[in-house]
């Protein structure tokens, strides 16, 4: 693509945070520490988790860079940056969590493949750009569109990023029509993030942001929007980012199965302490995040510092100093929140967080009833095991 390209090596990669925790250098990818990652509500770009599949792409020439929608469309366009700059622009705060957050814990269950995350595979950021509906509109698909006149049910978008999965091919996802062309969706075509332009990192120029959804689908440093009939046929889309039950393994697996993830489930994180933390006598704080797919909000976090045999409601908050009312219409609806809750520890224990959304959706009280061969979407209770002794918290 002129103004794009995709280098075949690592050599131009960006620089990064040097207090990111490294799961793989090539690619890249790569979490924030806990402390880091609750710090503030929006998450800063340097502690954004980074999810990559191969070489971060290189602009050469931001005025020459488009994006081709073609398709189930009657005359197919190509899209300069200065026309998505000519659309309204809207921001909207919105939390973005890879499918294999807390991955690493589910694998102490049973094996899994894939990258091994922590907890922070997950940030919050404000993002600005076009709305994928006005976009569409440019094209001639209506708002809330079922279908296109010439049978488009699917928005697939094709990234300029080529990974090995797709057989050096590029990484692609859609979304149904109707997400796409719905304007309360908020799905975007987005090119700032926290106030300044995307970074390399991140998908500069242009990215998708689908919000509520696993992160999979939000492609980054767009080349092809693509109007078809069908969901997108992509190696990421077809066969991975599907939940499987844990009688499936890679020897019974059947791909076809199982419909692609979309939203995310209900999740919460203990981001004060490690998995095994050393606490002196006396009253500790016990911080982290909790967030839900779909918009859904977040009714209360339950936090238990016996094991799970009592429970009271910690503290939970957007924006510092406003009162949060799960799915008040003042809220971020795409937004995590944060938890507080103080407790007094006198002895070993394990401390225990599950967050309930505004559907009463609850996380499972064990990873084995969720247990996956691809390690996704571990919700489970987060436990931390407490011993008494010397410590700086």
């Amino acid at each position: 693509m002129p103004g794009l390209r995709a280098p075949s090596d690592y050599t131009n990669d960006p620089p990064r945070h040097p207090a990111l925790v490294i799961n793989s250098k090539e690619p890249f990818n790569a979490e924030p520490r806990r402390f880091d990652l609750v710090s503030s509500y929006v998450t800063p770009v340097e502690f954004f988790y980074k999810r990559n599949h191969g070489p971060i792409p290189i602009v050469d020439d931001i005025h020459k860079y488009s994006v081709t929608v073609t398709g189930l469309i009657e005359i197919p366009k190509d899209l300069y940056m200065k026309d998505i700059w000519k659309l309204p622009k809207y921001s909207i705060t919105a939390t973005l969590q890879c499918a294999g957050n807390r991955r690493t814990s589910m694998s102490k269950t049973r094996k899994v493949k894939g990258v091994g995350w922590d907890v922070a595979a997950i940030g919050n950021a404000v993002w600005s750009g076009a709305k994928l509906a006005d976009v569409l509109e440019l094209i001639g698909i209506p708002k809330n569109s079922q279908v296109t006149a010439f049978g488009g049910k699917h928005v697939e978008f094709v990234s300029i990023d080529k990974c090995k999965e797709e057989n050096g091919g590029p990484y692609k996802a859609s979304i149904p029509l109707t997400q796409a062309t719905n304007p309360e969706a908020d799905v975007l075509l987005a090119y700032d993030m926290n106030g300044e332009a995307l970074n390399r990192d991140h998908g500069y120029p242009l990215r998708v942001i689908v919000p509520g959804v696993i992160g999979a689908r939000s492609v980054k440093w767009l080349d092809c929007i693509n109007i078809a009939a069908v969901e997108c046929q992509g190696f990421f889309v077809q066969r991975d980012y599907k939940m499987f039950p844990p009688s499936v393994d890679w020897d019974n697996i059947n791909w076809s199965t199982r419909r692609p993830q979309m939203d995310f489930p209900v999740q919460c994180a203990i981001c004060s302490m490690e998995d095994v933390q050393m606490v002196k006598v006396g009253k500790i704080k016990i911080k982290g995040y909790a967030a839900s797919g779909g918009g859904r909000g977040i009714e209360r976090i339950d936090v238990s510092v016996d094991g799970g045999q009592t429970w009271f409601e910690a503290l939970k908050f957007q924006k510092p100093g406003v009162s949060y009312v799960s799915d008040d219409a003042s809220n971020d609806k795409w937004a995590w929140v944060l938890f507080e809750a103080e407790a007094e520890i006198s002895q070993g224990t394990e401390i225990v967080a599950k967050a309930v959304d505004s559907a009463a959706n609850v996380q499972p009280e064990n990873v084995a009833v969720i247990w996956n061969l691809r390690g996704i979407l571990n919700t489970s209770w987060h436990r931390i095991n407490v011993r008494i002794g010397h410590s700086n918290l």
